[in-house]
């Protein structure tokens, strides 16, 4: 099994002392913080998010991955440029008004975080004219907004309402999640994309991409 691979494996397993040494390894044997960044760390929480997705891995165990792949790249943060970091793109996440629910949503921003994305986290309890307001600060390219009460979910239709009045509503991916929803009220709303769990969330946001000017 080659470094990469053992890496890949140990951020997966939550193996956090020998993910700092792997990757101390691989910086003494000349590769780049970059390609410990992409081949390491990032390709093993693509593993984490699709084994989720699958129900192979469960919250505690995709915590423990995500953390430790935090833990690796705090070594590498010093030695990669600023522009060496490839953003898969900009989201602004929250749990949407009405709504005090969060660990669904916090889950889905750190596999967010891990995969590359630049994430804005709202918190709950979130506001239409607030998710707009930041979507148009940040020019995000994603906004995923989470209910996990069927009271609030019309709080998400609204949200897009408002993203229309915006005149934002083109250039932003709007992604849902949450216990109730499913992906007949995503397309009854007019959400671009439906996530059943925080694996699959990563898998979509990937798949739909930011909208191109």
């Amino acid at each position: 099994m080659s470094l990469f691979e053992e890496l890949k494996l140990n951020v997966e397993q939550g193996n956090k002392e020998a993910v700092l040494a792997q990757v101390q390894q691989a910086l003494a044997e000349g590769h780049e913080a970059q390609e410990i960044l992409n081949q390491g760390l990032i390709a093993a929480m693509d593993v984490v998010g699709a084994k989720m997705e699958a129900e192979e891995m469960f919250i505690p165990e995709v915590l423990r991955a995500a953390k430790t792949m935090e833990a690796g790249l705090e070594i590498l943060k010093p030695l990669l440029a600023v522009g060496d970091i490839q953003v898969e793109g900009t989201v602004v996440i929250g749990t949407v008004k009405g709504d005090l629910h969060d660990i669904g949503k916090n889950l889905v921003a750190l596999l967010l975080a891990s995969a590359g994305f630049a994430v804005i986290d709202l918190g709950i309890n979130v506001p239409p004219a607030t998710f707009v307001a930041k979507v148009k600060e940040s020019q995000a390219d994603f906004l995923g907004m989470s209910a996990l009460l069927t009271t609030t979910m019309p709080m998400m239709r609204e949200t897009l309402a408002e993203l229309e009045r915006a005149g934002l509503r083109d250039r932003v991916r709007v992604l849902v999640g949450g216990a109730p929803v499913t992906q007949a009220f995503a397309d009854q709303i007019g959400a671009d994309g439906y996530a059943s769990d925080a694996g699959a969330a990563i898998k979509v946001a990937k798949e739909l991409g930011a909208v191109v000017a």
